[in-house]
């Protein structure tokens, strides 16, 4: 079954050629050029995945990302933006988006991004738990909720992929290359931060209720869930 694809963009050069490339690599493709219609969008087509402009007039790609989360929509939000601001990307990652683009970006980038997410759409089947536990956080695989001292905590669903990663693999140092693989699924720029946007915005989720550092960093080698601080 092809996987469908909204694109919300008031950029018309933008939306033609993303509904051309996606509809050449098979992607049943859907576009809307503002927030409003953007978000009717949402409820009449059930996309798969919603590549989301930030810089659109009257609502923009941020308040059409915080709405999609308040009603409780979970589908990927791959974001696009113009300002390659760290202020702006972690904006757009608190709003609920799975990943941003910075503009003018290759398609090739973007289309391997939409893969990525695509394949982690759907959590893989937990063979030996459905739960895990580090100290005082507990995750739900099938619930996809993650409790720390019985708070829940509000994470998107790349925060939740690369907490479940650190939780797989306690005490163990996790280098930037396999982070990269496992969440991404794609090769990254050297001068690309989004790892540490994402490290930095889970340590504020999970230190929120006063809980000590447990992700860790490693300098010059990654990083690692532990409990010593």
């Amino acid at each position: 079954m092809r996987s469908t694809i909204l694109v919300i963009d008031d950029d018309e050069k933008i939306t033609s050629m993303l509904r051309r490339g996606l509809a050449f690599e098979g992607y049943d493709v859907h576009t809307a050029l503002n927030g409003a219609e953007g978000l009717s969008r949402v409820i009449t087509e059930n996309p798969d995945l919603i590549i989301l402009d930030v810089m659109m007039p009257q609502i923009d790609g941020f308040e059409v990302c915080r709405r999609l989360r308040e009603g409780g929509s979970k589908v990927p939000v791959l974001m696009l933006t113009a300002k390659d601001e760290v202020e702006n990307r972690v904006k757009g990652l608190d709003t609920g988006a799975d990943d941003y683009l910075v503009k003018p970006f290759a398609l090739e980038e973007l289309l391997a991004r939409v893969r990525a997410l695509l394949r982690r759409k759907e959590p893989a089947g937990e063979t030996e738990s459905h739960r895990l536990a580090f100290e005082d956080i507990l995750m739900d695989m099938d619930s996809r909720e993650v409790l720390r001292a019985g708070q829940r905590l509000e994470l998107t669903a790349k925060e939740f992929d690369l907490l479940h990663l650190f939780m797989q693999n306690p005490k163990r140092l996790l280098t930037r290359d396999l982070i990269m693989d496992k969440i991404w699924g794609y090769d990254y720029s050297g001068e690309s931060n989004v790892l540490e946007v994402y490290i930095a915005m889970l340590r504020q989720k999970t230190e929120e209720y006063g809980g000590k550092r447990v992700i860790q960093t490693i300098r010059g080698a990654g990083y690692i869930l532990r409990g010593d601080s």
